[in-house]
Order: structure tokens, then sequence, then C-alpha cells
């Protein structure tokens, strides 16, 4: 699956709408967009809602925010307004309640529902909400998450120790695609078979243990951890449940070492600190010793070793 620069297909918000029209601009907007629905708002202030959609290779996200509101995709919009995709929404902030013909599911900050379009379903958002969602066609979601397809929505919790790493792994990684930041293929990849992971081990299935997923989990738990001085290959890869050696595997594809990875992002971080003007009051010593390296004289040489200059000659004027 070719996977180019994420591109912003377009944004929108209702804020700038009168409010009497904020509703229909909001149901045509997604219609075009995103999938066939209707909205009811739940604020007296009517519905503030905002929404940027983006396009990845054959996959697009959805960043959306708004107050209170429900929304609800009927029968008859399954069959008048067609879509074949299975939607992965994960809820960044707020509480909601999805209900569908099997049943319903509540969700909180930091969980990710999975659920079918072709079938009808109701989304309602009690507080002010974030939501970011990936719509994965059908076909690209049995070849990389659960061959046969979704027979029934699920919800994915981060109150789970189990689904806790995958799920604040995907939650960075989305972060990250919504941003429009630079990503490569190894990490889309990696964000379906997270998808993966987290479904084959609700259903007592094996996990793909794809390297991508596997690299975005490392990513993620070295990222969390840059001032952790601690922090080490041998930590990474006991995280994962890995060996040290198939670690490296993971890290192949980067060209680069699990160590020398974890080295280069404390580098870039106390690099980015340096030059900022805000950081001024604090020494050399003081952010090298934060973003865990045991001794100034180190960071001074790995860090010319890396830019060709000192630390000192980084920081403003």
């Amino acid at each position: 699956m070719p996977v180019p620069a994420v591109s912003t297909i377009s944004k929108v918000s209702t804020r700038s709408v009168p409010p009497a029209e904020r509703i229909d601009f909001w149901q045509e907007y997604n219609r075009q967009a995103l999938v066939g629905l209707t909205v009811s708002p739940y604020s007296e202030q009517g519905l503030l809602a905002s929404q940027a959609n983006l396009r990845m290779g054959a996959l697009r996200l959805a960043d959306i925010a708004g107050n209170e509101h429900v929304i609800e995709r009927t029968p008859g919009m399954c069959r008048a307004l067609p879509k074949d995709s299975v939607f992965a929404s994960l809820l960044l902030s707020g509480e909601a309640v999805f209900l569908h013909r099997g049943g319903s599911f509540a969700m909180k900050a930091g969980d990710l529902a999975l659920y079918d379009t072709r079938r009808s379903y109701l989304f309602g958002f009690s507080a002010p909400m974030h939501q970011v969602l990936v719509d994965i066609p059908r076909e690209i979601f049995a070849e990389y998450c659960l061959p046969g397809g979704l027979t029934a929505p699920m919800r994915f919790t981060a109150s789970s120790a189990a689904e806790r790493p995958a799920l604040t792994a995907l939650r960075s990684a989305l972060g990250q695609l919504a941003a429009g930041r630079p990503i490569t293929a190894e990490a889309d990849r990696g964000t379906l078979e997270l998808v993966g992971s987290l479904i084959a081990g609700r259903l007592g299935g094996t996990p793909s243990g794809g390297r991508s997923a596997l690299l975005v989990l490392a990513k993620d738990f070295i990222e969390r951890r840059l001032t952790d001085p601690a922090l080490c290959a041998g930590q990474v890869a006991a995280q994962l449940g890995i060996s040290a050696r198939h670690l490296s595997r993971v890290f192949a594809p980067e060209e680069v070492t699990p160590a020398r990875y974890i080295l280069l992002r404390r580098l870039a971080k106390a690099a980015e600190q340096l030059a900022d003007p805000g950081s001024r009051d604090s020494t050399v010593a003081d952010i090298a010793y934060h973003w865990g390296f045991a001794s100034q004289a180190h960071f001074t040489r790995v860090f010319r070793d890396q830019y060709g200059h000192t630390p000192g000659e980084t920081r403003p004027l």
C-alpha cells in the first residue's frame, strides 16, 4: 500500500455558520467528506464543531472536535448513502456512548471504537469532545487487521493493562498523523498492525507481531522516557516482551540500532531546548542531565559528533 505524505483535504468549523444553518451544514459536509449521518446538538449554544480531513494513501483521517451532540447513521442512510469502510475512532477527550443493533458501550478518553459503516449506529457525546477517526477501506482492514472483516462493533479501553500500551502508541501515532507531521510507510502500516494486534488480543488469537507495529510501540515507549537516564535498549525490549536481538531487527528499516536511536532522540530534544530562547536560564549541564546524559563532557562530545558544533554554539545570541 503506497503511503505518500499526509495531505489536508479540507477543514471546516460551524462557528462561522449562522446557528440556524449549522446542522444542515455539518450533515452535508460529512456526507461529502466522511460519511452520511444526522446530527442533534445538545448545547444551548447550538452545534459548535470543527473537522479536518486528511488523506494518506488509501486511508483518510478525520480530526473532530465539538460540544455536546449526537450523530446517527440510520439503516435508511446506510442504504441511501453506502460506504464500505471500517472506522477506528479514538476518543482523545470527553465521554461518549456508542449504540448499535447488538447493544451499546460507554467510552472515555483513551478508548478506541471499531465499527463498520455499512451498519447503523449512534454516537453520543455528553461533554465537549475531541476524537481522531481513521477511515479504513474494508479490503485494507481485512488485509492488515482482521481477515473476514468486523462482525460487530468493538471497544478497546485504556483501563485494560493488556490494551493500554497499544492504545497509547496508537494515540501517539494518530496525533502525529492528524498534525500532518512527516511519516513513513512503516509508521502507517504500524498503525494498522496495532489495530490488528488489539483485535487479535481480544479474540484470543495471536497478534501478528509485525515489525511495523513493534516499531511504533518501541518508539512511543522511548519518546515517553527520554529523560530517564536508565533508558536503554534492554529496557525497551523487556517492555515489548521480545529479545534484544529481535528489537535490533525491528529497528533495521531505520538503519540504526535501538541504542543509537535513543541517543539521537535525546540529542534532538536537547538541541531543540538549547535553541529555544525560553531556555536561556538553563545551563548546558542542566539540559544534558534533563535529557538523560550522565555527564556534560559526554554530552558535549556526542553532540559535536552529531551536529558539527558544540552545545554552547547552538544557543541563540
